[in-house]
């Protein structure tokens, strides 16, 4: 496997896209990995700081998720330097996706990232430059439709995506209308850990868990594995955190989600970072659920779990540990030999997985049909990592095994 890694990451990417905003001090980077399938998927993300390595880094994980949610493409991330809370943001998105468009047009398809919302943000911006669906280049250059079949599974894409879950099971609240976009990667995350036990042995339901991070991908996350059974014990987020060690109810777990400001956990009585950052980790787990920014989760903090009874990882951020090596560095090694890691190319492949239903020909548009279709998506590669490997570590190596074979 480490053979294959270093062939892959050692593989310079085919197309790299620079830009400097004209207005404002903003840079910008598409980095397409390859256009396996004639295409590239990946999503916008913008921060303070990003650089070219870490546009180029996530366009290769993109190319990874792809073997586990389809369609079959090669990989890409957009990336903007700029400081997502400055007001100016919204000229730096407009005259970026104009520069990128012809892009969007061709063979890249793009979506929500990191600051950068697929509903409000990308999915209008890309319009008004003249783009169809944020995604059209991956139906330009993959599936090479006929005119009339683009418009109409493009017109199901954009249905499926802002569609309003209707069943409420699968929504904290039907009177606050979420949709799709806002719950599936945290539902895949869950729904990892569910078929994990299904599949390893063992239950989800009285598991205790510990979520970091209570944006879009944290607070789904919670709310599901709480609804499957799991005692959330400990919730860590850049605002504090909150800690109760018989475990949080379903309700206060839906109150939690519902009284969310943006990416930010709202409680009354919400520990300081600093003192969160201190317990957390020595809390009694089963399940950790990290969810906050990539590259955050030392060894210390691993080994602290470790020692409380952690049993599985489900990764709702990409690249979750302090490693410097693109995938699979010394932390995120030492954890998959200790416990069992599910990669995040498969347990956060939900909205990408979302992506490629939409894009078939006909599919049914119900909220069971889509959330079904995530489920099986990631309870297949999870079998197929069984298949190969039945022990419960070792479990993200076998993972990287089986799709980069499929890449190099």
């Amino acid at each position: 496997m480490k053979e294959l890694l270093q062939k892959y990451e050692a593989k310079e990417p085919e197309i790299i896209f620079n830009w400097k905003d004209p207005e404002t001090e903003a840079e910008g980077w598409t980095v397409i990995n390859s256009l396996r399938g004639g295409a590239a998927g990946g999503g916008t993300r913008m921060r303070k700081g990003l650089d070219m390595n870490e546009v180029l880094s996530l366009a290769k994980t993109m190319e990874v998720k792809f073997t586990v949610s389809g369609p079959p493409i090669g990989g890409a991330k957009s990336g903007i330097n700029f400081d997502p809370n400055d007001p100016r943001k919204k000229g730096v998105l407009e005259r970026w996706y104009q520069a990128v468009s012809p892009l969007l047009k061709s063979y890249y398809g793009t979506g929500g990232d990191l600051n950068v919302d697929e509903i409000h943000e990308v999915i209008p911006i890309t319009e008004e430059s003249g783009v169809w669906h944020p995604q059209e280049g991956v139906f330009s250059g993959h599936f090479k439709p006929t005119e009339a079949d683009k418009i109409n599974r493009i017109g199901q894409l954009r249905q499926g995506v802002i569609k309003v879950i209707e069943n409420p099971y699968f929504s904290p609240s039907v009177q606050r209308k979420y949709t799709i976009a806002d719950m599936i990667t945290g539902f895949g995350v869950a729904e990892a850990v569910k078929q994990y036990y299904h599949i390893y042995g063992g239950t989800v339901e009285g598991k205790r868990a510990i979520v970091q991070g209570f944006g879009n991908v944290g607070s789904a996350a919670a709310f599901y594995l709480s609804q499957m059974g799991a005692k959330i014990v400990g919730i860590i987020d850049i605002a504090g955190g909150l800690i109760k060690e018989e475990g949080f109810t379903f309700e206060e777990i839906t109150d939690l989600f519902l009284a969310k400001q943006g990416n930010k956990l709202i409680a009354e009585n919400l520990i300081p970072f600093e003192e969160m950052n201190q317990r957390v980790w020595s809390l009694r787990t089963e399940i950790f659920a990290p969810c906050a920014a990539s590259r955050l989760i030392t060894k210390g903090q691993i080994d602290e779990m470790i020692d409380t009874g952690l049993e599985v990882i489900s990764c709702g951020a990409n690249v979750p540990f302090a490693d410097k090596e693109i995938f699979f560095g010394p932390i995120m090694e030492h954890t998959d030999n200790r416990v069992s890691l599910i990669p995040d190319f498969i347990s956060n492949c939900g909205m990408a997985r979302v992506f490629a239903y939409f894009m078939e020909r006909r599919v049914q548009m119900t909220d069971e049909s889509i959330f079904s279709d995530t489920s099986d998506t990631i309870r297949k590669a999870l079998e197929k990592v069984y298949e190969k490997n039945q022990n419960k570590t070792g479990i993200s190596e076998t993972a990287f095994e089986i799709a980069l074979s499929q890449l190099i």
